[in-house]
């Protein structure tokens, strides 16, 4: 799994200076008040804008997914280089001409034109000047003269005040209030505005300087001497910066709240918390008054933006927008399921310390470039570290960031430590397989001796006591009980299963040793196995347990049924082993293991597509078994960690039951197969476990089926796999689901009818 470092630059000549919310601009940003409302410039290399929010009104996609869920494209909206809120409104850079462009949040829905004047929240005079940098506060904006594809980003400010008519509407006028002699001629890099305030880096002098009527408030001194900021950011009333020197965090105003000691490469802030990307593993910290354990730990982020009551951002594994609230008690909305712009796109070489993100890693055949310019590029600060539950197995260079592998797969003494696993020498490694091998072969003596009385001596027992039975039934018993040692009749399959020696398995399995194990469960253990031909299987061998309770007919009973299945979405019978009481099953072998390993444990993750066409293939193995073989067959114990992947990522069912007794048996039985089904498709889905007792609520039916009944079935979908462009095939997938797991039986689809809804939607080719 690879972990991309956020992107958090402004300007050009600041190694990495981005800070995202009230008053600062970047990728994505929020206005504030009761119109809130975020917007993101979207990964298509077109640069449009992406908006959504409680109160915005968006055109669904299809009838699974809610409005809250879609992203709203503000066609009339030209595309942005970069956003900034205000309350009620937002404001950007427009990516062609660099002039500012700001609207009212309200209005959103309706026709924004370009060249409504109305509408258009610049005043004249500043409507064709070009901008490199835009700050909105409260009720004002500022904005630093300068091309923004410049080579030279800083320059003189301009500000104008957004105001609200009697009418409800919002104006834009220029400004007495934010003119001040001092700064007026200043020229600055960056700006960031809050409630009354601007306050901006001189380029010349270093230091911060702050003007506007209620900029005393924030106590800082004009200047603060000539230190120089890497990142700014301002709530309502204070302001943030961290050092260019030390990487230290400085705060002035009203916000006194105790700040983090780890080092930030981004900062955003809300009226009463601030929050940052860590620079080691761009994991969020935040701090203030907010409900601090619903910030997710588990991955980084590239950019982020703050509300007064939401937090936003872009995941830098995959660039989905991911939301959380900052107090819970409080409403909240979901992101819509679109790829957001990483950070802004400028001209010139990165910097020491950053990578030129590729868009490559999107795995987009279509998009060659995330800027509207292919000169442009975003440049992104590497990360040194990763969250927990990586390591660090590859360094951060010019064309990529720092590469982040899971745990599970650590495999020598690089990664223990960071993976807190124990290292064992020689003699600590010996010493520890020696006594497993000792409790080993003490449990096979003991389960031997027990097969051999159960074998030899109680049917000779039960024999004796049965002399007075009539012959007839007499010689039926001795050729049962002998069948413990000789091969059953399976004359009538066609040309299979092939007969195995004991001595040839076990040498194909050197001697059922534990590191031939594939996996285990209540029948006994399945080991991969290495023939002398060459080939390689699976053997499946039946421990003291089943054979005991299994007499020799209803394993004969057993094989004759799984002789005839033949299915290209079902693990094959290839033969058996009858010998010295032993019950040995040799199946074909599945290199790439359980889909229940992939979804939970550890393993490559699957894209989208490979997941659809894996629900396709198990559900027409299950319909197979429903309806072509007659009778029917009943799984009976369908899951994830019995549907396994050959060698070219199909999809095959293993370890299904036997016949039902009856009719009425049989068709309660098959309705059961097609409920797990949708279990295993929710498990797709969502990527979470069937049942997880650290999540609530634990099972999957109960978490996700209300969601996809209320139209919201894109917030189940599993973020930590990159998104198609066209999500409306799992949404599709998520009604199916749905379905599968009625709780009338009755209302479940058949296995026929699932297969063909899937198969067409694998056939559609919408996953792109």
């Amino acid at each position: 799994m690879h972990q991309k470092t956020p992107l958090f630059l402004l300007l050009l000549c600041v190694a990495y200076d981005t800070a995202h919310g009230f008053g600062t601009m970047g990728p994505i940003s929020a206005s504030f008040g009761k119109d809130e409302l975020f917007c993101a410039i979207d990964a298509s290399g077109k640069q449009d804008v992406i908006c959504w929010g409680k109160n915005t009104t968006t055109p669904q996609t299809s009838p699974s997914s809610s409005a809250s869920s879609s992203p709203s494209y503000f066609t009339d909206i030209p595309a942005m280089s970069a956003l900034s809120g205000g309350e009620g409104f937002l404001c950007g850079i427009l990516a062609n001409t660099s002039q500012a462009f700001c609207w009212d949040v309200s209005t959103a829905t309706a026709s924004v034109s370009k060249s409504g004047a109305d509408l258009v929240l610049v005043p004249p005079a500043y409507r064709n000047t070009a901008y490199s940098h835009i700050a909105a506060g409260k009720s004002h904006v500022c904005a630093i003269r300068g091309s923004y594809y410049a080579d030279h980003d800083s320059g003189t400010v301009d500000c104008w005040e957004v105001s609200r008519t009697s009418n409800n509407t919002l104006s834009a006028e220029e400004s007495d209030s934010f003119t001040d002699q001092s700064t007026s001629n200043l020229v600055l890099n960056k700006i960031v505005s809050g409630e009354g305030f601007t306050c901006g880096e001189a380029r010349d002098e270093g230091g911060l300087f702050c003007w506007g009527p209620d900029s005393t408030r924030l106590g800082v001194s004009n200047s603060t001497g000539s230190e120089r900021f890497a990142v700014l950011a301002s709530g309502r009333s204070s302001v943030c910066g961290v050092s260019n020197a030390s990487g230290d965090l400085k705060c002035w105003g009203e916000f006194s709240e105790p700040s983090p000691t780890v080092q930030l490469v981004s900062l955003s802030a809300g009226s009463d918390h601030f929050c940052g990307i860590r620079k080691d593993n761009h994991v969020v910290e935040c701090w203030g008054d907010l409900n601090s354990s619903v910030v997710p730990k588990g991955y980084g982020f590239m950019a982020i933006a703050s509300s007064d009551y939401t937090i936003c951002g872009i995941r830098e594994d995959d660039l989905l927008l991911d939301c959380w609230l900052v107090n819970a008690s409080k409403p909240g909305f979901d992101p819509p399921l679109e790829l957001s712009s990483p950070g802004l796109c400028r001209g010139g070489e990165c910097n020491s310390g950053e990578f030129a993100f590729n868009v490559s890693v999107l795995n987009e055949p279509d998009l060659t470039s995330l800027c509207v310019r292919q000169d442009l590029k975003i440049c992104s600060p590497c990360g040194s570290n990763c969250s927990q539950g990586f390591f660090l197995s590859s360094p951060c260079t010019r064309n990529s960031d720092r590469v982040c592998t899971a745990c599970s797969l650590c495999q020598n003494s690089s990664c223990y430590a960071v993976c807190g696993l124990h290292f064992h020498s020689s003699a600590e490694f010996h010493w520890h397989h020696l006594r497993r091998l000792v409790l080993i072969i003490g449990s096979s003596l003991l389960g031997f001796l027990l097969i051999l009385i159960c074998g030899c001596v109680l049917p000779r027992f039960v024999s004796n006591k049965g002399k007075k039975k009539n012959s007839k039934s007499s010689v039926d018993e001795d050729e049962e009980n002998a069948g413990l040692h000789t091969a059953p009749s399976v004359a009538s399959c066609p040309g299979v299963p092939q007969v195995f020696r004991l001595s040839e398995l076990k040498d194909a399995t050197n001697g059922f040793k534990e590191f031939n194990e594939l996996g285990r469960g209540s029948y006994g253990f399945v080991y991969k196995a290495t023939l002398a031909d060459g080939r390689v299987v699976a053997v499946k061998r039946a421990n003291a347990a089943t054979i005991i309770h299994t007499n020799n007919r209803d394993f004969e009973m057993e094989l004759e049924i799984l002789c005839k299945i033949r299915h290209g979405n079902i693990v094959n019978l290839l033969g058996y082993c009858a010998e010295m009481g032993e019950r040995l099953l040799v199946y074909e072998y599945m290199p790439h293991g359980t889909l229940y390993d992939h979804l939970h444990g550890g393993l490559s993750p699957l894209n989208w597509s490979l997941r659809l066409k894996i629900a396709m293939h198990a559900a027409k193995g299950l319909e197979y078994l429903h309806k072509e073989l007659v009778p029917p067959i009943v799984h009976k114990d369908l899951k994830s960690s019995n549907i396994l992947l050959d060698s070219e990522w199909v999809a095959r069912i293993a370890d299904f039951g036997l016949l039902a007794s009856s009719d009425k048996v049989l068709n309660g039985d098959l309705e059961s197969d097609v409920y797990n089904f949708g279990i295993v498709l929710l498990e797709i889905l969502s990527g979470r476990k069937a049942y997880d007792r650290d999540l609530s609520p634990p099972n999957v039916v109960e978490w996700a089926v209300p969601l996809i009944k209320q139209g919201k079935a894109a917030a189940i979908i599993d973020r930590y796999v990159a998104l198609p462009r066209n999500v409306e095939p799992l949404l599709k997938l998520a009604d199916i689901a749905e379905l599968s797991v009625r709780e009338n039986p009755i209302e479940r689809p058949p296995m026929s009818g699932i297969a063909s809804w899937l198969e067409q939607i694998v056939k559609d080719g919408l996953i792109l």
